[in-house]
């Protein structure tokens, strides 16, 4: 088994790597607690859970609306949450007619709401249509989350709130970030029970629950990025 520049074997390597950014991970749990709390209202509430990324990153925000859509430990009522890159032939249409730039923030015109929120996830924090689409979710009143590598970046800087996960290389920032993704769904599924009876006071005696979840991107001011 050969070793690498460093002396260990490519496993050893990767681990030390996973290792050396699970410590600074474990200061984002109020910030995710926090945000499950927060998503776990607005989707019993109404609103909708918008969320997009690229390549490695667009699979672990599918799998976070999988989570949600469906469930991640017991069952439970579920839940609105889109995957805009999976809207494939959307985004062809669009990158086709508008650039590839846009294929995120035309999505987020049509279906953003206010008090949505938009999630997205970079591992550099400097793509064109995250950044498009979170500026077109802050312009249409969408609470803006990402999920990032190292801090700063475009991105956790235009965003409301940023978890920025402190490794240079991109395959431990995802996998931290799914990681992070399961955490964010344990404490949403916390909060559901609470925040379902808190919305239905709020409605009174008319009309079923309706949830939703949908994750895009978000923009600059009154920004705060959380470093993990």
């Amino acid at each position: 088994m050969a070793a690498t520049d460093s002396g260990g074997t490519v496993l050893e390597d990767h681990l030390t790597q996973l290792a050396a950014a699970l410590l600074p991970l474990r200061r984002s749990e109020q910030l995710l607690a926090r945000w499950g709390g927060e998503l776990a209202h607005r989707l019993a509430a109404g609103g909708r859970l918008l969320v997009a990324g690229n390549g490695g990153s667009a699979a672990e925000a599918q799998h976070l609306t999988a989570e949600l859509v469906g469930k991640l430990r017991d069952d439970r009522e579920p839940l609105s949450a889109i995957a805009l890159h999976a809207e494939t032939s959307a985004l062809t249409a669009i990158g086709n007619d508008y650039g590839f730039p846009e294929v995120f923030a035309r999505q987020v015109r049509a279906h953003g709401r206010p008090d949505d929120i938009l999630l997205l996830m970079s591992t550099s924090g400097a793509s064109a249509n995250l950044l498009a689409a979170v500026r077109a979710g802050r312009e249409h009143g969408l609470r803006c989350w990402g999920f990032t590598g190292p801090a700063p970046n475009p991105l956790a800087e235009a965003c409301h709130e940023s978890l920025a996960v402190d490794s240079p290389e991109s395959q431990v920032v995802q996998e931290l970030h799914l990681v992070a993704t399961h955490v964010l769904c344990e404490y949403v599924d916390r909060a559901l029970l609470a925040a379902l009876a808190t919305a239905a006071a709020d409605r009174g005696p008319a009309g079923p629950v309706r949830t939703g979840v949908e994750v895009v991107l978000g923009n600059a001011a009154g920004r705060e990025v959380q470093a993990g």
